[in-house]
């Protein structure tokens, strides 16, 4: 397996565990918030206060989960798996720019290169998948030709 491979890899799994460090974080502080609310003379203030600090606990909490899963999806990958054709894991460099298919992560910069980190589910990745080097693909109504898959 290439070196930068294993890298994008490292990426998407820094990516998922800040997204879950910030959510958890988040969460913490909700509830921290949730429970430091105390009963005024106002009455309702004390209720809407409680109730936004419980909204917003809940919002982390599924931001959480989805974070979770994104987890799960990439540990799915066996980075050390080669790739000869367009799957989870693969490392695509193409006419239109490089692709790590994994998990969506965006743009990431390795050794000065762009790569973008893109689902298996993302439609460029649907595009390109099952291709092989020196194949071509549409997508958005251009050809996209496949320079290599690691």
């Amino acid at each position: 397996m290439s070196d930068t491979k294993q890298q994008l890899y490292t990426a998407c799994q820094t990516y998922v565990q800040q997204r879950i460090g910030t959510c958890q974080a988040a969460i913490h502080t909700a509830q921290e918030s949730a429970n430091s609310e105390t009963k005024s003379s106002a009455g309702d203030k004390y209720e809407t206060g409680r109730a936004m600090a419980q909204n917003e606990r809940d919002r982390n909490a599924v931001q959480l989960h989805e974070a979770k899963k994104l987890l799960a999806e990439l540990e799915r990958i066996d980075p050390d798996k080669p790739c000869d054709a367009v799957r989870p894991g693969a490392l695509v460099r193409t006419s239109l720019g490089q692709f790590y298919v994994g998990i969506s992560a965006g743009k990431l910069a390795i050794d000065g290169a762009e790569y973008f980190a893109v689902s298996a589910a993302a439609p460029i990745a649907a595009a390109l998948s099952g291709k092989r080097a020196g194949e071509e693909a549409t997508f958005n109504g251009k050809k996209i030709r496949i320079e290599a898959v690691e």
